[in-house]
């Protein structure tokens, strides 16, 4: 299960961004929360696994 929270960042002469992903605990079964911040082109394929 994934949220979807995408905010644009700009910096000098990259465009970032943003990606904030709920992942499920298979030990306990709360949800944490991952951030990263990369490329547009990449925040599919981090929301995808």
């Amino acid at each position: 299960m994934a949220k979807k929270a995408v905010a644009s960042l700009q910096s000098k002469s990259k465009r970032l961004t943003k990606a904030i992903k709920m992942v499920k605990s298979s030990k306990t079964g709360a949800y944490t929360f991952v951030e990263s911040i990369l490329p547009p082109e990449k925040v599919n394929e981090f929301l995808s696994k």
